[in-house]
């Protein structure tokens, strides 16, 4: 009776996470349809690049100015409700957008609303509740943001295929109609959040520093809570609460040192491929549904390897897994532009289907071994620290890929911008081989003590 009783209340505690997986589906479903908007408006690969290195950006000063209101005020809920409400509005924005630099504005706008959650998220679902228990407490939270951002994506790719069947709309009316409902989706979500929010937060703002501290010391978990979404402003804000790398450089190895060199680079060289990637769909000849399938097959590739990544990685080399899946994506990138325009159109999807998933398998384990070697390169006394430079660096690595990519494509091609993606994956492989075993071995050795 107590258990039942006791899943029961949690059950409740864990309600108002419905709306925020609702709002989250509106936002991963922009994440796709924004630049497929802008380049039906006219945005050229370039400008499209400009669009996610843009939003790559945007949440840092969000995360930094609400996560300093949200330490003064003694009330959290309010965070949530105002990023939800925001990007109901962000979305109804772009949806009258009649330019691609509008969209670009309303696109930052939402991201920097977005932010307004990243503080208080993480602090909301360990309240009350032992620091023993926290792992599992983000893992949940992780469940409702992953897959309410791939629930977005499906729920994307189903209405770009069906609306012009049934409603005979063309592609800016089918992409701006599903702006309006993405924006109802957050505002709805925001509804939600205001019911079923279980009582309002008795944190602190003393306990909320002293919370925030502890969660930024654990070894990754705040990581792997929000691991589904690689630049989201989550992650950069508990970066940006932690990094001084004046301090970090004068304590790290120069193993960790290099390490964090060689993830900077590698996540240049992603963002490089995905930035201008909606665009060389588009213009390979793809439609808006199949856009949207195969960024689905990606995650779907990511969230079905997680849990086997983390059993293999913990049997293996972590250091030998990542290279394998880095030289895998080295291959993959430009595989993709030649794929897209040699192959007949059948045979062209099929094959990067086919790719995708492995690109999001990929991405499972580049996630779960990275956290893994900066933990384990990491001395105890700035792990967390540590942890905080890695975020930071790949979200900078995110933003600066992702206009080289735009640039580099408008400028020679994609061919010439997936290929320049392959060599800075394999540059930063180099490096990750280079990062000695003896760094990794000591951090072991540290974590088992």
């Amino acid at each position: 009776m107590t258990d039942r009783h006791g899943a029961s209340a949690a059950g409740n505690r864990d309600r108002w996470l419905f709306g925020w997986a609702l709002g989250y589906a509106a936002v991963g479903a922009s994440s796709l349809v924004v630049p497929l908007y802008a380049i039906e408006l006219g945005a050229s690969a370039l400008f499209v690049g400009l669009i996610a290195a843009t939003a790559a950006f945007a949440g840092a000063p969000g995360a930094v100015l609400w996560g300093r209101l949200a330490a003064r005020a003694k009330r959290r809920r309010p965070f949530i409700l105002v990023a939800l409400a925001a990007t109901a509005g962000a979305l109804a924005l772009t949806a009258v957008a009649a330019s691609p630099v509008a969209v670009l504005v309303a696109n930052s706008l939402l991201w920097f609303a977005v932010a307004a959650a990243a503080p208080v998220l993480n602090l909301i679902v360990v309240e009350g509740v032992p620091s023993t228990d926290w792992d599992r407490r983000f893992g949940v939270l992780n469940h409702y943001q992953g897959y309410g951002w791939l629930g977005g994506l499906v729920v994307g790719a189903v209405w770009s295929a069906l609306a012009p069947r049934l409603f005979g709309l063309d592609a800016l009316s089918v992409q701006r109609r599903f702006l309006v409902a993405a924006a109802v989706a957050a505002a709805l979500g925001a509804v939600l959040v205001r019911v079923w929010y279980p009582e309002r937060s008795t944190v602190s703002t003393r306990r909320f520093a002293r919370v925030s501290g502890s969660i930024r010391r654990q070894s990754g978990l705040v990581g792997r809570s929000v691991r589904a979404v690689p630049y989201g402003p989550s992650r950069l804000y508990w970066a940006l609460q932690s990094l001084d790398l004046d301090d970090l450089r004068a304590r790290m190895s120069p193993e960790l040192l290099r390490y964090l060199a060689a993830a900077t680079l590698f996540f240049v060289g992603f963002s490089v491929f995905f930035g201008p990637l909606p665009a060389y769909l588009v213009d390979a000849g793809r439609t808006a549904d199949e856009v949207f399938a195969l960024f689905v097959l990606s995650s779907l590739g990511s969230a079905a390897s997680y849990a086997k990544v983390g059993a293999f990685a913990a049997r293996h080399d972590p250091r030998r897994l990542q290279a394998g899946a880095l030289a895998t994506r080295g291959l993959a990138f430009p595989a993709v532009a030649v794929v897209g325009t040699q192959l007949a159109a059948f045979a062209a999807l099929v094959t990067l289907g086919a790719t995708f998933l492995v690109i999001g398998v990929t991405w499972a384990v580049i996630a779960v071994t990275a956290t893994g070697l900066v933990t384990r390169l990491a001395p105890d006394r700035i792990r967390g620290e540590a942890l905080g430079a890695y975020t930071a660096l790949s979200s900078l690595g995110g933003g600066v890929g992702s206009a080289l990519g735009g640039l580099v494509a408008d400028a020679a091609g994609y061919v010439a911008a997936f290929g320049l993606a392959g060599v800075v994956v394999g540059c930063a492989l180099v490096v990750v081989l280079l990062t000695g075993g003896q760094g990794v071995a000591a951090g072991e050795q540290s974590l088992a003590d």
